[in-house]
């Protein structure tokens, strides 16, 4: 039922943190200076004498999907340097056989090293817009001793047709139990819990289920059938509040996400503002040329 917001890919990859699997095996940066570069990036795989590092399979770990990288040490790490050792193996077979110096292939190559020049350029930006000081600040000034947005505490009631969620709104209004329909008839996952939801603000929601619990009184269920992509909905609303205040702790990452974004958007902002842009149509002809984009601040709401 919770939607969520569409992010930028190369900020949510930039916000990805070392796994927790290679913690212990990851040194730290003073501690790397300190011991002899044997000791803190050991290598864990030869192809022909090429030397895999941990580092290099701890870069690779960073581009995982977050559930896969809560896997224990002892299945990553064999997975990863496989996988290390596959790419290797593949990359001596192609310059065996020149490959590098085909026209489309240095084509794509060169593509491909461009994309990684600009993703570094990003990602500098990035790393010095989203820093603990930051991410302070933006909560000092959105979030602290402020109250939180408005919640509705509700369960639901979700069916695959308009018909069988007014077939359930009649057993209600003749004094069914809304937990008990909810187990039985309810195609949710939340089904077992008695269609609870728990509370939520209006923006956690797609917006006709949202608006429709919002506007529903404590003990009130909703007397029409409410249609969402995912069905048809009965929704019983059992409080309404205002949130508390959230702990920094409850909200660093979703503030960290959105300094990353908004650090993106102002160098694309900045970038663009420092080249001539010229845009054609699909016969050719030239467009209206871009306006520069307005400066925006890094703590924007």
């Amino acid at each position: 039922m919770r939607h969520l917001s569409t992010l930028s890919v190369l900020a949510l990859s930039l916000a990805l943190a070392a796994p927790a699997a290679f913690a212990q095996t990851a040194p730290s940066a003073d501690k790397t200076q300190a011991s002899s570069p044997a000791a803190s990036d050991p290598v864990v795989a030869t192809v022909n004498n090429i030397k895999i590092h941990l580092s290099d399979i701890q870069a690779d770990a960073q581009n995982l999907p977050p559930q896969m990288q809560k896997l224990p040490a002892d299945q990553l790490l064999p997975m990863l340097v496989n996988q290390a050792v596959d790419r290797k193996a593949l990359l001596i077979a192609a310059q065996k056989e020149g490959l590098e110096k085909d026209a489309a292939v240095a084509a794509r190559m060169k593509a491909a090293a461009n994309v990684q020049l600009e993703n570094a350029y990003v990602q500098k930006a990035v790393v010095a817009a989203v820093t603990d000081t930051a991410v302070q600040a933006y909560y000092n000034q959105n979030y602290a001793g402020k109250p939180g947005p408005e919640q509705v505490e509700a369960r639901h009631i979700l069916v695959s047709t308009e018909a069988e969620a007014e077939a359930i709104i009649k057993q209600l209004n003749n004094g069914a139990d809304f937990a008990k329909l909810a187990e039985k008839d309810s195609i949710d996952p939340g089904a077992k819990n008695g269609g609870q939801l728990g509370w939520f603000s209006k923006d956690e929601m797609v917006p006709s289920f949202a608006d429709a619990a919002f506007a529903l009184k404590t003990g009130e269920y909703t007397k029409t059938p409410v249609h969402t992509q995912f069905g048809w909905h009965v929704i019983l609303c059992e409080g309404h509040r205002t949130a508390p205040t959230p702990a920094l702790a409850d909200v660093q990452q979703e503030i960290r996400q959105k300094l990353a974004d908004q650090a993106v958007q102002d160098t694309l902002n900045k970038v663009r503002g420092q080249v001539k842009i010229q845009v054609f149509d699909a016969d050719g002809k030239p467009l209206p040329q871009e306006k520069p984009a307005a400066a925006s601040s890094s703590s924007a709401k």
